[in-house]
């Protein structure tokens, strides 16, 4: 992994191995491919890329598929997008992607989007999935808030302490950590769907109680991954290692960050589907449950008992911790470049505790509460990916920005209000606004109302670009 130093320089500190692999020819070898590769799965492959799919199959049951399609739309195009969006502006972070929309804005979607995966979300979520899988079954329940309480100052004094000096993270995620993960989840694969063989009777299962399912359900539910904000936060990560690598031309560039990240999210998609599919085949024993943090337990208790409990603990950490550091690092790395009194090793710090003290509300407020987050979020950074794959095209048009982000807000906002929380939503001003959403907005019922006011503003302002370039040249004659 290779990273920005304190304040506004840039200075990468390397690993003896790394040191090595960059003295090598300029031209990608299929090892450095698959270091990179793996580096981008150790970073996206977290908490919520193994609870979201193992639910979203117990809601599927046998119409699993047309709801993987869907989750594989949101939660493996889009962020391989997302990177590609980074590569093809030549963008240093997030915050130079939506510079064009406006200074003010493009440090309010730093600040947000870092804060999102680093401090209010994904960061606590990973120590809340890894407590409520690893270490919650084996404690009595009146020790369930104490019990998360020190596992959780345990969980992020490791990733502090593991993100302050940075020099050994590449070794550690690509080259040791990612193979141990991957080999426990193909034992567990193995154990459910070729040593007992529930996948040949998926198709059998009745659907769920309460179960919804479909592509567009699919797709909604790969939001919860977050790793198309993901892939804005680190796809310079990828780009910068590609740089050090000797890859310095932007179109090779590009096609090396479409390879390396076809390598990681192919991975993840052939992940996911068994996910979804051994959430769909536990039905044929459980009920559906909570979340898929609580299921993926019971699916493991009941193939191999106290011994399965264990294993998936230290999946769970594997793909959790390795996450988190990298979240808890961009975010310390960006903010502490843009406010550089304060530096990388303060905002290390104060995330750390910050995300210790939200990871105690417990996983099913984290998960209740970071959902009108996400639906507020989710839009604009596609509008924004969006924009960025289009820049070999329109450019960097300030006007195209402005239009097209300003135009998906609204949508954002109204998916904001229809998200909210039970309490929140009753309340008789958001209840208004989310009756006359539902009854006047396209589609705002599927959760993709925001796609119309995205392409309106996108043409919009490509139709505003063109009448004033040629009102100019009229003027000029």
């Amino acid at each position: 992994m290779f990273f920005y130093g304190d304040g506004l320089s840039v200075g990468y500190q390397l690993s003896d191995s790394t040191r090595e692999v960059l003295k090598m020819e300029k031209q990608l070898t299929k090892h450095q491919y698959l270091i990179l590769g793996s580096l981008l799965f150790g970073l996206f492959f977290g908490a919520g890329n193994l609870i979201f799919p193992i639910h979203l199959g117990q809601l599927s049951a046998h119409n699993w598929a047309p709801s993987a399609l869907g989750f594989l739309l949101s939660a493996i195009l889009l962020p391989l997008l997302a990177i590609l969006a980074i590569s093809l502006t030549r963008s240093s972070s997030v915050y130079d992607l939506a510079l064009p929309v406006g200074r003010k804005f493009a440090l309010f979607f730093l600040i947000l989007i870092h804060a999102t995966l680093g401090l209010l979300v994904a960061s606590p979520r990973t120590a809340t999935v890894t407590y409520s899988i690893g270490i919650q079954p084996l404690l009595p329940k009146s020790l369930d808030h104490m019990g998360l309480l020190i596992f959780s100052l345990i969980y992020f004094g490791i990733a502090f302490a593991l993100s302050y000096n940075q020099s050994k993270v590449t070794d550690y995620v690509g080259k040791l950590l990612n193979p141990i993960l991957l080999i426990l989840l193909a034992f567990i694969f193995l154990m459910a769907f070729v040593i007992k063989g529930d996948l040949r009777q998926i198709n059998l299962l009745p659907a769920a109680t309460g179960a919804t399912s479909n592509l567009v359900n699919g797709f909604l539910q790969g939001y919860n991954t977050m790793d198309a904000l993901a892939g804005l936060g680190f796809g310079v990560t990828i780009i910068t290692a590609l740089k050090l690598f000797g890859v310095q031309k932007a179109g090779a560039r590009s096609k090396a960050v479409a390879k390396v990240g076809a390598i990681s999210m192919g991975l993840e998609a052939i992940i996911y589907i068994f996910l979804i599919a051994l959430g769909a085949a536990s039905l044929k024993y459980l009920h559906l449950s909570d979340n898929g943090g609580t299921a993926f337990t019971q699916i493991m208790q009941h193939y191999t008992g106290l011994a399965g409990t264990a294993i998936l603990g230290a999946v769970t950490f594997l793909a959790c911790i390795t996450s988190c550091i990298g979240m808890l690092t961009s975010l310390s790395q960006d903010w502490g470049r843009r406010f550089p009194k304060l530096g990388y090793h303060f905002f290390l710090t104060m995330t750390s505790i910050g995300a210790f003290l939200i990871a105690n509300f417990g996983l099913d407020q984290i998960i209740l509460y970071s959902t009108p987050l996400l639906s507020l979020i989710y839009p604009i950074a596609m509008a924004l990916i969006i924009l960025g794959l289009l820049t070999p095209v329109l450019g960097k048009q300030p006007l195209i920005y402005r239009t097209t982000v300003g135009l998906t807000l609204i949508p954002a906002v109204l998916d904001f209000i229809h998200t909210l929380p039970p309490y929140f939503a009753q309340m008789r001003f958001f209840s208004g606004i989310d009756g006359w959403a539902s009854q006047y907005i396209p589609f705002y019922k599927l959760g993709l109302d925001f796609f119309p006011f995205m392409l309106i503003g996108l043409v919009g302002g490509w139709l505003l670009v063109l009448a004033l370039k040629r009102t100019t040249v009229l003027a000029q004659h």
